[in-house]
């Protein structure tokens, strides 16, 4: 229930727990704002028209989901089961259509608007250019760590079913990435500043029609979903947090419809300035998305493999080969995700994690502190001290009566009245209660 926080903090220590924790707030905010931002692009790419409104649009988007989450969303696997399963249809129908159309020579001729947005001059391919793309592709791994850190919202038993999910995500995502890629190489398809790759695709395999439309729409409601998941785990995230004493206790409170209010608040509110500072655009959010995301992963595997090392159940010499080539193979991404999109503003997250930490470290010191005070005035306290019940009273009804009885059963003699209602009742009351009063 917390991933990659709860394995680094008993794992590693205190401080690997607060930059896992860290990494993952912001992983989840900016899952968020990217997701809203890929999912608006995918509206403007269909209608173009809409494209200068569309940090209106993201923040429309957030704040319904917003809304939506303080409700409480009842049954949501199922709600968002139709958004999940017409996206695969519909990019699936479109990679197999387009490769048909490809093989049988159909396709051979891609349209005008598959032609390079940019004129250059020919790529002199460097090693830094390779990991600046190896960096972007990683990208697309981003998401597992929701799997993991909801681990108990699956219906038992949880861990067979999060694992089996996991696998099918993983086989659908290689499907349609791959699929995608090589539409693209064929087609000639280049990025768009106002025209998402899909979009392209689709387009060119389908053209302007009914279908087309389809796609896009399916396309922008998986990107909603997407960010939805945020609003799940962020929260509670917080709330494991507070709960440790790195955060206000305020985010372990639930409201009425039994969410984690405050952190769905503070999230929305967060992710909402995002957009509006990077003017909803995809591609100089991604950039921030997946430092903390690979920080975390790193993190969780190579606390893993200090639990290995110290617990050693079966076969736990390959629980630590699998752990430990994770932890490289991820701390190699994130070393060059770091390098390669430093200057393209994933210097915001480097910079941004030791500050959150600092905060985490500040609220513990501040609730520890105040431990100390209460539990030396617990010490120290008169004995013989006692309360002065000051009673609130509007009507002298049935249960103001119970009350009263209730509070002379503690301390008669201190019980005293503060009239709050309609000043003309004010008498009445006033009199009902001298014949409420202790003799």
């Amino acid at each position: 229930g917390g991933g990659s926080y709860i394995v680094a903090m008993e794992n590693l220590g205190t401080v690997a727990g607060q930059t896992a924790g860290a990494a993952l707030m912001i992983d989840y905010v900016l899952t968020v704002s990217v997701s809203v931002a890929a999912g608006v692009a995918a509206i403007t790419s269909a209608m173009p028209g809409l494209l200068p409104y569309r940090v209106g649009i993201g923040i429309v988007a957030i704040a319904a989901l917003t809304v939506g989450n303080l409700r409480g969303v009842k049954e949501s696997g199922r709600t968002f089961a139709l958004p999940t399963y017409g996206f695969i249809v519909c990019l699936g129908g479109v990679i197999l259509w387009g490769g048909a159309r490809l093989l049988t020579g159909a396709g051979s001729q891609p349209l005008e608007a598959a032609q390079p947005a940019v004129d250059h001059a020919v790529a002199i391919i460097t090693p830094f250019l390779l990991l600046h793309a190896f960096a972007s592709g990683c990208a697309a791994l981003t998401g597992v760590e929701a799997i993991s850190n909801g681990v108990v919202a699956f219906e038992r038993p949880e861990s067979r079913n999060a694992g089996m999910t996991l696998v099918a995500m993983a086989v659908i995502l290689g499907t349609l990435f791959i699929g995608i890629t090589l539409l693209a190489h064929a087609y000639g398809v280049m990025p768009r500043e106002n025209e998402t790759v899909i979009s392209q695709i689709a387009r060119i395999s389908l053209g302007t029609t009914p279908l087309y439309y389809m796609v896009q729409s399916f396309t922008a409601l998986i990107l909603i979903v997407a960010a939805n998941t945020s609003f799940a785990d962020f929260p509670r995230l917080c709330s494991l947090h507070a709960r440790d004493g790195f955060l206000p206790r305020q985010l372990t409170h639930r409201g009425d419809r039994l969410v984690f209010s405050n952190g769905i608040l503070m999230l929305g509110v967060v992710s909402a300035i995002l957009l509006v500072v990077f003017n909803a655009d995809t591609h100089a959010l991604i950039p921030l998305y997946a430092v903390g995301v690979f920080t975390s992963f790193t993190l969780s595997q190579a606390s893993m493999v200090r639990r290995w090392l110290r617990l050693r159940p079966a076969r736990w010499p390959w629980r630590v080969a699998i752990s430990t080539l994770g932890a490289a193979t991820t701390g190699t991404v994130l070393l060059v995700v770091a390098a390669t999109k430093f200057l393209d503003g994933a210097w915001i997250v480097i910079v941004a994690i030791p500050i959150i930490i600092a905060f985490f470290l500040a609220v513990n010191r501040h609730y520890r502190n105040v431990g100390v005070l209460l539990r030396a005035q617990r010490l120290t306290a008169d004995r013989d001290a006692y309360n002065t019940f000051v009673f609130l009273v509007k009507e002298l009804d049935t249960a103001t009566l119970d009350a009263i009885s209730y509070l002379r059963a503690l301390r008669p003699e201190d019980v005293r009245p503060l009239y709050v209602g309609r000043p003309e009742r004010y008498a009445t009351v006033a009199n009902g209660w001298e014949g409420c009063a202790p003799r």
